[in-house]
């Protein structure tokens, strides 16, 4: 329904058009304040490269600040990362993630992201605090915040923002009658656009999704998606239909789609209850990472690596390792 409406489908996206032009008038002298000085921004003592995006709902976003903070960890940059920590609910922050932070005070992202890369990870709310927070417990290179283009109480040497080549801006309307956090002419001030999926338009960076071998979350067996067999699909991510289609491509046969909400924590009943006798349960990591202390035999995650082509990459990366070079690591 959010999806046809946003897109233009619905003639209801009309009536919410007078609460998106507030929006748009609040998030414009929001943004504004902090050009014109009337509120007070941080600069922190090390680059900060912010990721990001304009609209809300997934737009693959987590996979580029893992493919970015690999790509710095292969060059010997030490890298920390900051984030809001969406869907989780510590007792205190800010909070560093370690080994034993699970998902519901940490949210699914962070912990996704510390798995997956070992890099230093904070959660907090206010950005400033979990930097220093970061800072505080190690040398760092440089931050990587996960989203916060619109935290401008944060300032940054680097913007990237993250669109879905299929989804676009859909109807370019500010939340609520359209996706819109801030509209489309902001990508004329930031450093690089990344284009997941669809057909990049001109200067934009083209993105795949690229999966791996499924895995067990159980064993942690490596196999094959196409050869699991009654394979019923669930996701709870911006844009689960992505994830559905991912299967598909990979020539999976699915008896049952199952969305769920964004950031969205599951008990071990609610999964039980997807899947009868003989029937595979396959998620996505991001599920998986809430899911794994409970899981069945039969549960399967599947992986994705964002792909850029190294040519298209590198000015992205030799404008990073330059803001690294001209400033002292802490």
């Amino acid at each position: 329904m959010i999806d046809r409406l946003w897109r233009g489908h619905s003639a209801l996206w009309l009536l919410l058009l007078p609460l998106s032009l507030l929006y748009g008038l609040v998030s414009n002298l929001l943004r504004l304040s902090y050009r014109w000085g009337w509120r007070k921004s941080w600069r922190a003592p090390l680059p900060v490269v912010v990721i990001g995006n304009l609209t809300a709902g997934g737009n693959g976003k987590t996979p580029v600040v893992i493919w970015l903070v690999q790509q710095l960890q292969q060059r010997g940059v030490r890298v920390g990362v900051a984030s809001r920590g969406y869907g989780g609910k510590a007792e205190r922050y800010p909070l560093v993630l370690d080994a034993a932070t699970s998902t519901r005070q940490a949210g699914d992202e962070p912990v996704l992201i510390y798995q997956r890369t070992a890099a230093a990870v904070a959660v907090s709310p206010n950005r400033r605090q979990a930097v220093e927070a970061l800072l505080a417990k190690q040398a760092l290179d440089i931050i990587i915040t996960d989203d916060g283009l619109q935290h401008y109480a944060l300032q940054r040497d680097i913007e990237v923002v993250v669109i879905d080549g299929e989804r676009r801006f859909g109807n370019g309307w500010w939340l609520p009658a359209g996706p819109m956090r801030e509209r489309a002419g902001r990508l004329k001030s930031v450093t690089a656009v990344v284009c997941n999926g669809g057909v990049p338009q001109a200067g934009e960076l083209a993105m795949t999704l690229v999966p791996g071998m499924a895995v067990n979350l159980q064993s942690g067996e490596r196999r094959a998606v196409s050869q699991l067999e009654q394979v019923v699909a669930m996701a709870g991510i911006g844009h689960p239909p992505r994830f559905f289609n991912t299967l598909i491509r990979q020539g999976v046969t699915l008896q049952q789609q199952i969305s769920f909400a964004d950031h969205q924590n599951y008990t071990a009943d609610q999964l039980n209850a997807l899947t009868v006798a003989g029937q595979t349960l396959v998620m996505t990591e991001k599920d998986a990472v809430k899911a794994r202390g409970f899981a069945r035999e039969n549960w399967w995650y599947l992986p994705v690596d964002a792909a850029i082509p190294a040519t298209q990459a590198e000015p992205l990366l030799i404008s990073v390792m330059s803001q690294i070079t001209s400033r002292p690591s802490r």
